[in-house]
């Protein structure tokens, strides 16, 4: 079986049209394609296999694009309105039309996320198209191998269509030789729901670390429909998952990243990351930017400064008798969380004395609380440009001092190549999908019960950041459950909304959330006029455009390719 790029094989129509078809019998000089594979050597169970983890491995990004990577801190979190690009406004420009909702249809960093995508999809198509053909497969195990090559094509593809909207779709029937043209359409939901009942039909409950299981499949068809407003059905798929005692929120909240704990029982599915093996992307070499700016010793990356939590974000940790303020208060002058912007390291810095959720600080970096086991965060000196992207440094997806050569890869130009796995979907990500359907569905007090199992862990004072002495909590940490009757549907489901966005901040899902709920525009305009109060430079005059901003542009280059009556443009681009 030959492996093409993607690119070339579906939509390389310019190079297509101009070949000819030439009858030779000299088979010398027919050459397989450097880097190809016979079908003999795929036909066989280990051949198979190889392509199956050919696939996983698209999962953390194939070309090295940091636009590429599974967490998409760019165009999930920091254009959902929870991070600033960060550093200044020189390094990778690139990303600053698209944090300001200007980018256009020649982006290159988009262009990457596409093809990546689809070089998945074909990976995955392969593996199928192999299986056909297998010689020594076991009747179980093509059945397993089915259902995972499946569930990573659903994934992949789930993933464009929440990005591009209209795409491009083809499955193994379509052979690896073949070149085809593939309108874009909407009309994706099909495709994506068949392959994770596959999956779900022929998956283990338990598949090994690292590998997709029935219970995955079973959240990621839930995560479609809930996508999909199919609230009855989302449920049950839920129920499944949540039914099958499988996983359980893990009582320490850091431990969800720290890479010595990964393969946790909070992860549903995952992309795992891996050491010694002489590549930096088999660890999260999308994550290379985001640590905070200029540390030395005393901190992780000792670069770059990107991904800096928004002041916004920060503010939304603000608690009043232990509840968050869903009416958006949070962002009152009366509210606003204390921060040092424009307070040089060397001088003095009162801490915030007010009410916060702790997960604060499982979240962003601020001065004066513990920076995991480095030093306490020392403010404007790890920060590269505070006027430029605010006061806050990224925390989640941080390495401990202690793992730095052992969790980490240093043989590159920064030591922050981090080993920890990224979660694609966690458990208490699937409560709240759960919740979220309970809401809808007249379910409230459903759904404040599954929404008090997320916020009982944050509460557990056992687990709260300290101060390294051990003496006292790091901040003013007060948190509760919720104790009233949900009776009013709009206030449950901001609830509801407001928890997700704390419980699975800067994790790349909030843009994604705030286009299906239809509140995109208005949230994040609300959140330009804000932030803009600090970095004018940075958010002044931008906006978000209704009907066009929900979905990011078509690559021209493909388009280009194909011909604007095969792809057709997303509207407003």
């Amino acid at each position: 079986m030959k492996q093409f790029n993607t690119m070339k094989k579906y939509f390389a129509v310019g190079v297509t049209a101009l070949m000819l078809v030439v009858s030779c019998s000299d088979d010398f000089l027919e050459v397989a394609p450097t880097g190809s594979l016979a079908d003999a050597q795929v036909g066989t169970k280990a051949g198979i296999e190889g392509l199956l983890i050919g696939t996983y491995s698209a999962l953390n990004g194939v070309f090295g694009s940091r636009f590429e990577g599974p967490n998409h801190w760019v165009t999930g979190s920091v254009v959902g309105g929870e991070a600033n690009k960060g550093t200044d406004a020189g390094d990778y420009s690139a990303i600053n039309p698209v944090q300001r909702y200007e980018v256009d249809p020649t982006s290159g960093d988009l262009f990457n996320l596409w093809r990546g995508r689809y070089e998945g999809v074909a990976r995955a198509n392969g593996v199928l198209r192999a299986l056909a053909n297998a010689t020594d497969v076991s009747g179980a195990d093509a059945a397993r191998i089915e259902g995972e090559a499946k569930m990573l094509r659903g994934h992949f593809y789930f993933d464009l269509k929440k990005h591009f909207n209209s795409i491009p779709v083809f499955d193994e029937t379509v052979a690896a030789t073949d070149v085809v043209l593939v309108p874009n359409t909407t009309d994706v939901w099909g495709q994506i729901e068949a392959d994770f009942q596959s999956a779900y039909d022929n998956l283990p409950v338990n598949n090994g670390p690292g590998r997709v299981s029935k219970m995955a499949a079973a959240a990621y068809m839930g995560k479609a429909k809930l996508y999909q407003g199919k609230w009855s059905e989302a449920k049950q798929w839920f129920d499944i998952v949540i039914g099958s005692g499988q996983y359980m929120l893990l009582d320490d909240y850091m431990q969800i990243f720290n890479a010595e704990n990964d393969n946790h029982a909070e992860s549903v599915m995952d992309v795992e990351s891996a050491n010694n093996t002489g590549s930096t992307q088999n660890a999260n070499y999308f994550d290379d930017l985001n640590y905070p700016y200029n540390t030395g010793p005393d901190g992780p990356g000792n670069c770059c400064g990107f991904f800096q939590p928004s002041f916004e974000l920060g503010n939304s940790f603000r608690t009043s008798g232990g509840l968050p303020l869903l009416d958006g208060s949070y962002n009152d002058p009366a509210n606003e969380i204390a921060t040092d912007y424009n307070v040089e390291s060397s001088d003095s810095f009162t801490e915030d004395a007010g009410e916060l959720d702790p997960r604060i600080d499982f979240s962003l970096g601020r001065r004066g609380i513990p920076y995991l086991d480095w030093i306490e965060h020392p403010g404007k000196a790890w920060i590269r440009s505070q006027p430029y992207a605010g006061p806050y440094s990224p925390k989640k997806f941080i390495y401990y001092r202690s793992q730095e050569g052992s969790f980490t890869d240093a043989s590159s130009w920064t030591r922050g190549y981090a080993l920890m796995n990224y979660n694609i979907i966690r458990y208490a990500d699937v409560l709240l999908m759960q919740a979220e359907a309970e809401v809808e569905l007249g379910n409230l007090e459903a759904a404040r019960a599954l929404v008090n199992q997320v916020r009982a862990r944050a509460a557990n004072s056992a687990y709260w950041v300290m101060e390294y002495d051990g003496s006292a909590p790091a901040a003013n940490y007060v948190i509760s459950e919720y104790t009233a009757a949900w009776t009013d549907a709009n206030t449950a489901r901001a609830a509801v909304r407001m928890e997700r966005k704390l419980e699975l901040s800067g994790e790349g899902h909030r843009f994604f959330d705030l286009v299906r709920w239809g509140i995109a525009a208005s949230a994040l305009n609300d959140y330009l006029a804000y932030e803009s109060q600090y970095l004018v430079t940075k958010f002044g005059g931008a906006s978000f455009t209704t009907g066009k901003n929900e979905y990011y542009p078509i690559p021209q280059s493909q388009i280009d390719i194909q011909g604007s009556d095969v792809l057709s443009q997303n509207p407003g681009y």
